[in-house]
């Protein structure tokens, strides 16, 4: 497993229409259950945007519930100030038989580690992860935990790696 080459980015999409805000906070989401090869084809679970007025102060994390048409999702956030994003590019290059994997990042938040679970599923092939953006700040202990097991085995046989590194700015 390896990390992507240093300075890669995430190409983000902008917003699909114009949005103005009085607010400090605005979190936007387009979130789809996916049903085919193109876009058009998936099945749109929540479209819109959340407004935090009084997020100025609270560096805790909170958890929003987001209602949409197709079903809800529960949204976790938290103020870093004076953060940026850091990118967690994961790659499977060499896989010998199928296994199932775990990852998730650990991140401190004001009182402690709090863990942000990034993929939980079986690999039977060489893959690249999705990406995942998160903020932090500079110098930010980020650790990262991989599961790896077998689906016949239990718990006892996982084997648990640890990789941890500090959050660094580069520019591209």
């Amino acid at each position: 497993m390896t990390r992507c080459n240093k300075g890669s980015v995430i190409g983000m999409t902008g917003p699909k229409r114009y949005i103005a805000t009085l607010a400090p906070v605005l979190v936007e989401f387009d979130m789809r259950i996916k049903k085919g090869e193109q876009e058009e084809d998936d099945l749109q679970l929540i479209d819109g945007a959340i407004e935090y007025d009084n997020l100025c102060t609270s560096e805790y994390p909170f958890t929003d519930r987001i209602n949409g048409d197709c079903g809800t999702v529960d949204i976790t956030l938290a103020l870093v100030r004076w953060a940026f994003e850091a990118t967690i590019d994961v790659t499977v290059s060499k896989v010998q038989s199928r296994f199932d994997l775990s990852l998730s990042s650990f991140v401190f938040i004001m009182d402690g580690l709090h863990e942000i679970q990034l993929f939980r599923g079986n690999i039977g092939e060489s893959c690249g992860l999705r990406r995942h953006v998160i903020a932090v700040k500079e110098d930010t202990w980020m650790h990262l935990k991989f599961k790896v097991g077998q689906r016949s085995c239990k718990n006892d046989g996982d084997l648990d790696c640890h990789c941890s590194f500090k959050a660094k700015k580069t520019w591209v």
